[in-house]
């Protein structure tokens, strides 16, 4: 099989797909491996590194989309992209399609096969998704911390605190792997922290974890609104896999809350979990709703590329492979994780959540697709 790795060209995205030691993997397999031309360096992975472990270097990004039998990368394809889809290509990398219409169509209408990082579930869990819901957790404190800060517009509040001032009133909405990040970033550095979810086992496993250094609370609408009126940062870490985040706090609830306080939102990607979400960028990442700041980048652990694409490829690269060395239809039927990963094939939708989303027909096999 010819692998195809493009240049990811979403705004500040600097991760790449693969590394030097995935494109040896690959080749040992006996498949060829395309890398286009500065695709790692934004990952501090140098060109001569992937010819060195036998990758094929190509100038152009259409001739790595147009050769390659499987292009793998990082974030969904931008409009820009489109036009490189067809029949018989398979793409493997996050999608979520459940908050992307247009790319769910042109997916649809081209024929490709799409395989998302994100829906590969293995029991309750979401092995590609784990990694960079680690990053984007621990870096959401990061961010959110530098958001309170005055110039940046928020309260202008330490987030530790000093002796003998308070330390910040985080809360963090999601005990997921997001969320779960999240607090012990926030209680490493001293904030005030609350975690909310609905999954009582997992608050008493958190409360067990951290001994009453962590508050958790039952979540539901009051709890919510009981939260976040006394909050400085709110970070948003609500997850349905492969569908739209659910939108727990309200325009309203924002209004009432303290000026300057901060939210970020890291369930962006599926649309967010705040009504007043919109997807920003690491160029232009914040902006005011009412007097709070919002936070809202949809591809938050592209600010970290280095950590981010040795996690990220940690545990695609034997998922890539096997797609590689036993073609999709024996792959995924070989593997009932990633088959769970298949969003769109042929023309139909293949993940329930997509269809939800979108109100499309869900194909009711997809050995009937590939």
């Amino acid at each position: 099989m010819i692998i195809g790795v493009p240049k990811e060209i979403k705004n500040n995205e600097f991760r790449v797909a693969i590394t030097a030691s995935g494109v040896h993997e690959f080749i040992q397999h006996g498949h060829t491996v395309l890398v286009e031309r500065g695709a790692g360096l934004g990952s501090s992975i140098a060109d001569e590194e992937y010819a060195g472990a036998g990758a094929e270097l190509v100038t152009d990004a259409a001739e790595v989309w147009g050769r390659a039998d499987m292009v793998v990368k990082v974030k969904e394809p931008i409009s820009t992209e489109y036009s490189h889809f067809r029949k018989g290509l398979v793409l493997f990398t996050y999608l979520h399609l459940a908050a992307e219409p247009e790319l769910t169509r042109a997916l649809l209408d081209s024929g490709v096969t799409a395989i998302a990082y994100e829906t590969v579930q293995m029991g309750r869990t979401l092995p590609l998704l784990a990694p960079m819901s680690e990053v984007a957790g621990r870096l959401s404190v990061q961010v959110g911390a530098q958001c309170l800060t005055a110039p940046a517009g928020g309260k202008g509040i330490l987030l530790g605190g000093v002796p003998g001032v308070r330390p910040a009133n985080v809360v963090i909405l999601g005990a997921g792997v997001s969320g779960t990040n999240a607090a012990a970033m926030a209680i490493g550095a001293g904030a005030d922290v609350t975690i909310l979810d609905i999954n009582i086992s997992r608050l008493q496993e958190l409360d067990a974890l951290y001994q009453g250094r962590l508050k958790t609370v039952a979540s539901n609408t009051l709890e919510i609104e009981r939260s976040l009126l006394g909050a400085d940062l709110v970070i948003g870490s609500v997850l349905i896999p492969g569908a739209k985040a659910p939108k727990l706090v309200t325009n309203a609830l924002v209004a009432k809350m303290k000026p300057g306080s901060v939210l970020v939102d890291i369930a962006v990607d599926q649309g967010g979990c705040f009504e007043d979400t919109h997807p920003t960028t690491h160029e232009n990442p914040t902006f005011m709703v009412h007097n709070s700041v919002f936070y809202c980048v949809a591809n938050m652990p592209g600010a970290v590329p280095n950590t981010s694409t040795y996690a990220l490829t940690n545990v695609t690269l034997r998922y890539a492979v096997a797609l590689a060395n036993k073609g999709v239809a024996a792959a995924l039927e070989a593997d009932s994780a990633l088959a769970a990963g298949l969003n769109v094939a042929g023309g139909q939708v293949a993940h329930h959540s997509v269809s939800s989303a979108h109100g499309l027909p869900l194909a009711q096999d997809w050995r009937q697709l590939v």
